[in-house]
């Protein structure tokens, strides 16, 4: 049997475990909500609340709320309410949600078998 200490040391093998970067990504962005929320954020851009539930066909208010509370508390989505009679809240993507979109673009074409081309997502919005 093989010694893999000196492999885990160097970093060859995957450093999963407590504090992982890619652990705590896919905790950022994970759920059956959330990617399709930012989806839609790029797609269409700024959403309210109401546009989202419609767009997010299935997703509870409830489940909505909070998705949109963890992506906000992970620097992904901003909300901004306006000061009005009904109150209007708006949802848009943050610069740092908008650099997921070339990285969900690949795992569209990697779970599709397909083919990608960096050039696909460089200046402009990009459907998958």
């Amino acid at each position: 049997m093989e010694d893999r200490t000196s492999e885990k040391q160097s970093g060859a093998l995957c450093p999963c475990g407590d504090g992982c970067p890619v652990g705590e990504a896919l905790a950022s962005v994970g759920g059956r909500w959330k990617l399709r929320i930012i989806c839609t954020l790029y797609v269409d851009g700024t959403q309210r609340f109401g546009d989202l539930m419609k767009k997010t066909k299935g997703v509870t208010g409830a489940m909505l709320s909070s998705s949109l509370k963890d992506l906000e508390a992970d620097g992904i989505v901003t909300r901004r309410q306006y000061e009005e009679i009904p109150p209007r809240v708006e949802y848009a993507l943050t610069g740092h949600g908008r650099e997921l979109w070339p990285i969900l673009h690949r795992l569209a074409h990697w779970a599709k078998n397909e083919p990608f081309d960096d050039d696909e997502v460089e200046g402009g919005r990009s459907e998958i």
